[in-house]
């Protein structure tokens, strides 16, 4: 059981996920939150993560901290990917064992299903196909974490559980061009064809490929909702259940930001997985439904990228 008093690390929250999961701790009465940017602790830093779990000695730990990007950043540095996610993924789960951290949540990612999976994506699909090239590296290190949480509740009985979310937006978003996701990705790029006055904006891929999108603080919402209801060995899918195709998202968008000139799509670029709607009726089940619709969500998100444009505050 957790207790409102309860001493909560949260890896990561300096991030698009970590910093929602600190949000909807705080709203359901959890204060007291342990954090460390990565300048004050290197969670690759195998002593440095056991001094901190030595010291501080949290109650619950939450992982969201981890190298992340889009499709090219995920082409460019396979090797950073799959390295670092596994570093800090080791390091985390054996400290919060080690210091009998009571509750531990584990993030992971859609993309550790195969490439041509069947759809809805359910949680036993995991491992039954090759997974999808551009993003292997990230998604093999992720499907290891989730391995790793189940082999130390097996062998310990450590209550480590995994959270498997769907494509995310929100709030705090990356909007590196190079290195974001697609949402925060065409955020910025209608924004500035709007301001440039262009003509047309090119997006990459045929458009055709299929994404759920889901607003970051539902699935914060949720796994906290998870932490105080779920105790298990399987993984746990976390989604809205409604899909849309990247053209489609794109239109939203430069409706939203007030882009007015031709939408065009790039083929000589991936797509990547053909289509991702992930199968989240466990979590239904147990009693959660998300609550933001991607119109309002979308909306919400572009007056946010717009403050802190103006404030010289966009993360990239």
């Amino acid at each position: 059981m957790l207790h409102k008093g309860d001493h909560i690390y949260v890896a990561g929250h300096n991030g698009l996920v970590g910093s929602a999961l600190c949000r909807a701790l705080r709203r359901a009465g959890y204060c007291n939150l342990l954090t460390r940017s990565h300048a004050a602790l290197d969670l690759c830093d195998q002593g440095a993560v056991r001094d901190f779990f030595n010291r501080q000695q949290p109650d619950v730990v939450i992982l969201a901290a981890a190298k992340v990007g889009g499709i090219h950043a995920n082409l460019t540095y396979p090797a950073e990917f799959i390295y670092e996610n596994l570093q800090i993924q080791n390091n985390v789960i054996d400290c919060a064992h080690r210091c009998h951290v009571k509750k531990f949540l584990f993030l992971g990612s859609s993309c550790i299903y195969p490439k041509h999976c069947p759809q809805p994506i359910k949680e036993e699909y995991l491992l039954t196909g090759p997974l999808e090239s551009t993003n292997e590296p990230y998604a093999l290190a992720k499907i290891a974490g989730i391995r790793m949480c189940q082999a130390y509740r097996k062998q310990y009985g450590f209550d480590a559980i995994s959270v498997m979310p769907t494509n995310l937006y929100g709030p705090g978003d990356n909007y590196d061009p190079a290195n974001s996701h697609v949402i925060p990705a065409l955020l910025r790029k209608f924004h500035e064809a709007k301001m440039q006055h262009a003509q047309r904006v090119t997006i990459w891929g045929s458009g055709t490929a299929m994404r759920e999108f889901m607003h970051v603080d539902d699935m914060a919402e949720a796994c906290v909702f998870l932490l105080e209801n779920y105790s298990a060995y399987e993984h746990v899918n976390v989604g809205c259940g409604k899909e849309c195709s990247i053209l489609d998202v794109a239109r939203r968008i430069a409706r939203i930001v007030g882009f007015t000139g031709e939408i065009c799509t790039d083929p000589q670029y991936p797509d990547g997985t053909p289509r991702k709607l992930m199968d989240s009726s466990k979590l239904f089940a147990l009693g959660w439904h998300p609550r933001i619709d991607l119109e309002d969500g979308l909306q919400a998100v572009y007056v946010d990228f717009v403050r802190h444009l103006e404030t010289r505050d966009i993360r990239e």
